[in-house]
């Protein structure tokens, strides 16, 4: 997946982290995939594990982000650099959300800012850091994001390491602040765990509506109305699937975790699940097809 080398970029949607946050979290089996699975949480799951040890899957940390994304102009920049093309996406998803949301549903879409920052900093939703991944808090409506974990998302996680399985990731995380918008992210508020949990409903919406911005991510424009993004390929898709696989509750569990398959602690859904969810709001194009709590076969 390409941006168009001529579009411009507006990095005014995005913002650097602040100083480093508190301890890294970590800690025995149980402490690691709490944290590798809070990756695609809508909110910050460090403060469920116990403090201490390291992370074995830790990253080395570095300061935080200076928010300088002077370098992040045109399209050309987002093909090239990480965080521009975090920006690009920012712009992306946002500009097919402002219009789309009032369309679809009557609701009007507000701005979110993604924060994007180094090795860790402070949210009103916690800690944030390399271990926690990226995460939406809708306290103060921003995502964060360490652009370091899409090299963990294909090094660790097994992701292919192309573009739209990167952009997955922030379209994902937009997913639940439309979620937010429209009151739904708060029925993650009973904090169970299950197959068939709310938890796991609310994951799966936002991949769905991840999909459903895939479907349209070529139609969106610059503020000059230039196209940000060129024509999608099945090999852009190919590559968000294998993200999408590479996060899914029952893979981290056996393979990352080393442990058995335990669906009573699913928060996200499963390899199998978080793609079809994609494939749904992709094909369909329209949110109506993302209502994953009106229905019993997740």
């Amino acid at each position: 997946m390409s941006f168009n080398d001529d579009a411009g970029l507006d990095t005014s949607q995005v913002s650097g982290g602040g100083g480093r946050g508190g301890a890294l979290i970590g800690g025995g089996i149980g402490g690691v995939v709490i944290l590798l699975i809070g990756a695609f949480l809508g909110v910050d799951l460090s403060g469920l594990t116990g403090g201490g040890s390291t992370n074995p899957f830790e990253t080395s940390t570095v300061s935080s982000s200076s928010g300088d994304f002077s370098h992040c102009k045109t399209g050309a920049d987002a093909n090239q650099y990480d965080d521009c093309r975090i920006v690009g996406t920012v712009n992306s998803v946002q500009d097919y959300w402002r219009d789309a949301l009032p369309a679809d549903v009557g609701r009007q879409y507000r701005d979110a800012r993604t924060v994007i920052y180094s090795g860790a900093t402070q949210s009103p939703c916690g800690t944030a850091s390399n271990q926690t991944g990226p995460f939406y808090c809708p306290t103060d409506e921003r995502v964060y994001i360490d652009a370091s974990f899409f090299d963990q998302l294909s090094s660790t996680y097994g992701a292919d390491g192309g573009t739209l399985a990167q952009m997955y990731v922030v379209a994902h995380e937009y997913g639940h602040h439309v979620e937010n918008v429209l009151g739904i992210l708060s029925k993650y508020q009973d904090r169970r765990t299950g197959a068939t949990s709310n938890g796991v409903r609310i994951e799966l919406m936002a991949d769905c509506l991840a999909g459903v911005w895939a479907n349209h991510a070529a139609s969106t424009q610059d503020a000059n109305g230039v196209t940000l993004i060129e024509p999608l390929t099945q090999r852009d898709i190919d590559s968000a699937l294998s993200a999408a696989a590479a996060v899914g509750d029952d893979h981290i569990q056996s393979e990352l975790g080393g442990g058995s398959v335990n669906q009573d602690s699913w928060t996200h859904g499963s390899s199998e699940q978080r793609q079809r969810w994609f494939t749904t709001g992709y094909e369909s194009g329209t949110i109506g097809t993302c209502d994953t709590f009106a229905t019993n076969s997740l």
